[in-house]
C-alpha cells in the first residue's frame, strides 16, 4: 500500500506520519503509533479495552511463532475490518479507537 493511499484512509483522523519499520511501515498520528503495515496487511493498534470490538468485527490479531522458544507471541495489532476499507466514516472511527489505544499504551 503506498503512502498516498494510507494518508487517504486515515484522512478522517487527521495528518499521519509514515515510517519504514519491520520490513513494513509504522503509521503515526501526533507522534503516536496507531497502525502499521506488515507483509502488505494494514493493522490497527489494540488493547484489552477494544479487543472485543475487533473480534466482533471479524478482525484477526497479529501473532507469530517464536521458533527459538517454541512459543506463540501475541502482538497488540489487529487487522482492519474489511468493511472499513471502503467506508471513510467507519475507517475514521476505527482509526480513532486505535489512536486511543496507542495513547493508553504510552502511559
Amino acid at each position: 500500500m503506498d503512502d498516498e493511499r494510507i494518508r487517504e484512509l486515515f484522512d478522517g483522523l487527521g495528518p499521519v506520519t509514515i515510517r519504514r519499520m519491520f520490513g513494513g511501515k509504522g503509521i503515526y498520528h501526533n507522534g503516536v503509533i496507531f497502525a502499521l503495515i506488515l507483509r502488505g496487511e494494514l493493522m490497527l493498534k489494540g488493547d484489552e479495552t477494544i479487543a472485543s470490538e475487533y473480534e466482533a468485527a471479524g478482525s484477526r490479531r497479529w501473532t507469530y511463532r517464536n521458533k527459538r522458544r517454541g512459543t506463540e507471541v501475541v502482538m497488540p495489532y489487529w487487522t482492519v475490518p474489511d468493511s472499513a476499507l471502503d467506508d471513510p466514516d467507519e475507517m475514521s472511527a476505527w482509526a480513532r479507537k486505535a489512536y486511543e489505544a496507542g495513547l493508553r499504551s504510552e502511559t
